[in-house]
């Protein structure tokens, strides 16, 4: 049986967690293939609120086996913080696996998180600090510890004393700050996270194919989004991984052709966390009610999100980055109040026009944002569960998207509980051929104002 992977296809924090928790009803198993605990997916069952960080979203039914991939980078600490709330909640964590091969955030990595952004200034990358970043650089600089190393306590000390001592090195040298002792880390690690981390520990790709070659469903679920991938993404404010379609692949150790279907999620608006370009960004009224509708603050880390209006620039990038499929939407609630809503188009710059993002940063950074303005539908569609329930306008809006795109936008989310989703029965064009000849609408125009672009100068064609 093919597997399924859902995906980000905006700057994250479009709801993949309820996505994947709505669709693991249906799977035997659940993967999360990259990233680490500075992504978070929330949950609303039964009026409770789940905030998950590194435990896939699958955990919250009985039948699901869910697998933290070799992708993703484990700080065993944080999951088994996390596995302690969860059970505290009624919830059995006791099926959770853990690739061995998964590597390890160590708490050098913390502290050269923290200090790096801090001596970038008003540079910095607008990291989480978590971690993260550091940890996938030793990874590909093959210093990394891996989890597998939590169970065998002579390799786990040779690794760590050969790394610290050039980590130790850079504290003191580069940022004034003691050493981190390799007896305190040892200890905390072996001592005990890893009798409790141990019976996690599997080959989670032998897991998986047992899984695929007897048909079970299998849900790759991804962290952040598209235009954060270290590749793909609006570089250099991306993470460190490649949460794109692609890196499930290699993160859960699947081959391309057990996948079958590749969903994107995105906001019916679109957010940003951290630092970066965002053409549809919104610093006046407007984006102060997407934030306050929208409950726009990140889930572990607090953040103010950064909101704009939807960006079918962006999407159309997506759907080919990732072979989507069809699209889910959410929060289409939140636009029940707005009079109109706007549409990203298409992108002006240096008098040329953009249906795809420019590939050259400098272009990206000066871009102006080309929308359509449609109708609002001023109702309440937080009870609405089916398509002939909503508005037409409401409707309008969706089929406009899925046109733009160039594929169907087959679930509409109308509020944060785990079923509070509008099925269509297509949405629009079922080929993502038609994006890539999409054009904006007659009637579009460039935005007299999106809040401040940055400014870079222009670069010849």
């Amino acid at each position: 049986m093919p597997a399924t992977v859902v995906v980000g296809t905006q700057w994250g924090d479009e709801g993949k967690g309820k996505l994947t928790d709505l669709l693991a009803k249906e799977m035997e198993l659940v993967v999360r293939y990259q990233g680490g605990h500075n992504a978070g997916h929330t949950i609303v069952v039964g009026g409770e609120t789940f905030a998950l960080q590194l435990v896939p979203s699958g955990i919250l039914y009985d039948h699901i086996t869910p697998v933290i991939g070799n992708g993703v980078v484990v700080d065993p600490t944080v999951l088994l913080a996390e596995v302690d709330t969860l059970e505290a909640k009624g919830i059995d964590t006791s099926k959770l696996l853990v690739s061995g091969n998964a590597h390890l955030i160590m708490p050098y990595h913390h502290e050269l998180d923290q200090l790096a952004e801090r001596y970038l200034g008003k540079n910095k990358l607008g990291t989480t600090k978590r971690g993260i970043g550091p940890a996938y650089a030793d990874k590909s600089s093959r210093v990394g510890l891996r989890v597998q190393d939590l169970l065998d306590p002579k390799i786990f000390r040779q690794k760590l004393d050969v790394v610290l001592k050039e980590k130790n090195a850079v504290l003191a040298k580069v940022y004034n700050r003691l050493p981190l002792s390799a007896d305190e880390i040892t200890d905390h690690y072996l001592g005990e996270l890893a009798p409790r981390v141990a019976p996690m520990v599997a080959d989670t790709v032998g897991v998986v194919h047992d899984a695929l070659d007897r048909g079970a469903h299998v849900l790759l679920e991804g962290a952040q989004a598209t235009f954060l991938d270290l590749d793909h993404g609006t570089y250099p404010f991306v993470t460190s991984s490649n949460p794109v379609a692609g890196g499930a692949c290699t993160g859960a150790g699947v081959g391309p052709r057990f996948i079958d279907d590749v969903i994107g999620i995105a906001k019916a608006y679109v957010t940003r966390v951290g630092s970066g370009p965002f053409p549809t960004e919104l610093t006046d009224e407007t984006g102060d009610a997407l934030v306050d509708i929208g409950h726009e603050y990140g889930v572990n880390t607090k953040r103010r999100r950064r909101p704009g209006w939807f960006d079918a620039v962006m999407l159309r990038q997506a759907v080919r980055l990732n072979s989507l499929s069809e699209v889910a939407l959410t929060k289409l609630d939140v636009l029940d109040t707005f009079d109109t809503v706007k549409v990203c188009v298409a992108y002006e710059a240096n008098g040329e026009r953009f249906t795809h993002p420019p590939y050259h940063q400098s272009v990206f950074h000066q871009v102006t944002p080309v929308y359509e303005e449609l109708p609002g539908w001023k109702t309440d569609l937080s009870g609405v569960t089916e398509i002939g329930d909503l508005p037409q306008a409401a409707r309008d809006y969706v089929h406009f998207l899925s046109e733009q795109i160039g594929v169907p936008v087959r679930r509409v989310g109308v509020g944060p509980g785990r079923e509070q989703f509008v099925r269509f029965p297509g949405g629009g064009p079922a080929t993502a051929a038609t994006a890539a000849s999409a054009t904006p609408a007659a009637s579009a125009t460039p935005a007299a104002s999106a809040g401040p672009v940055p400014t870079a100068p222009g670069v010849p064609r």
